[in-house]
């Protein structure tokens, strides 16, 4: 009886700690989840409501944030949204460039 009910809480163990991994490796970089919420992307909403020039400006703006505090603050993770923004605007300027 001990043993098995040893066994029944070590499973459930497990099963917590595989749980709690997989909440935590949550993209943050390429789909954060709070941005996700609604209907559409938050980007694809604010690139919607912006200029061209605006979204541009936006995209460089975010390009600069997180190149300028990748050391302090969320080392590889800023650095690899630095590169999503850097990649939606390579991919914005070759629309432009059909």
């Amino acid at each position: 009886m001990i043993k098995s009910e040893w066994d029944r809480l070590t499973a459930l163990e497990k099963e917590f700690k595989d749980t709690e991994l997989v909440e935590r490796t949550a993209d943050n970089v390429n789909s954060p989840a709070h941005y996700g919420k609604g209907a559409i992307e938050c980007i694809d909403y604010i690139e919607d409501f912006l200029t061209n020039e605006e979204f541009i400006g936006y995209l460089r703006g975010n390009i600069a944030k997180y190149l300028h505090r990748w050391r302090y603050k969320n080392k590889q993770e800023d650095l690899l949204k630095s590169q999503w923004y850097l990649d939606r605007l390579i991919n914005l300027q070759g629309k432009d460039k059909l």
